[in-house]
């Protein structure tokens, strides 16, 4: 797994439309149905994964641009370094033109691991299992996530993504880390 950065997000329940019995709230790396603090791209101080590298980063953005950080819940982000095209495992790497330059947290908690699809291979854009609702097939935790990196990966090498968005898709470990 690589190191790709931070984000503060705020989370909510499920939403009334999932069907699916083990989710009780959405920690989905996409901001569909787990939404980031802000819209961040526009500020510019993101990484080549377009995340941001600490925590500090997220903050010194809010406070310039006067965005409440209250109520959000900070996550860490890993992913996997290959990328399934529907057909193939293939390698990416972050936009080289943005440095990229993460900075690991003391600890942190894994809360299971989300699917994303990036069409535009800039920012995350879905999470099939909230998005496209697919944690209503598929066995996910408490988080709308799956609990292992083995799931995650089987259920993307055989399809149960493909007829949801359009790929390519990555997977991500999602942790849970405490504010600095």
């Amino acid at each position: 797994m690589i190191p790709v950065g931070y984000m503060a997000k705020r989370v909510h329940k499920k939403p009334d439309k999932f069907q699916a019995p083990r989710v009780v709230d959405v920690y989905s790396v996409s901001n569909c149905n787990c939404q980031d603090f802000a819209d961040y791209i526009k500020y510019w101080r993101h990484n080549g994964y377009w995340f941001f590298d600490s925590p500090e980063i997220m903050k010194a953005v809010a406070m310039e641009n006067a965005i409440q950080l209250g109520g959000t819940s900070l996550f860490y982000y890993e992913a996997y370094e290959m990328e399934f095209d529907g057909e193939s495992w293939l390698p990416y790497s972050p936009e080289p033109s943005f440095p990229t330059n993460v900075v690991a947290p003391s600890s942190k908690q894994v809360e299971g691991f989300d699917v994303v699809n990036f069409t535009g291979k800039t920012s995350p854009e879905c999470s099939g299992l909230s998005c496209s609702s697919l944690a209503t097939e598929l066995r996910t935790n408490l988080h709308c996530l799956f609990d292992s990196f083995e799931e995650a990966e089987t259920n993307v090498s055989h399809g149960a993504f493909n007829a949801s968005e359009p790929g390519p898709y990555r997977i991500f470990p999602v942790s849970s880390v405490d504010w600095p």
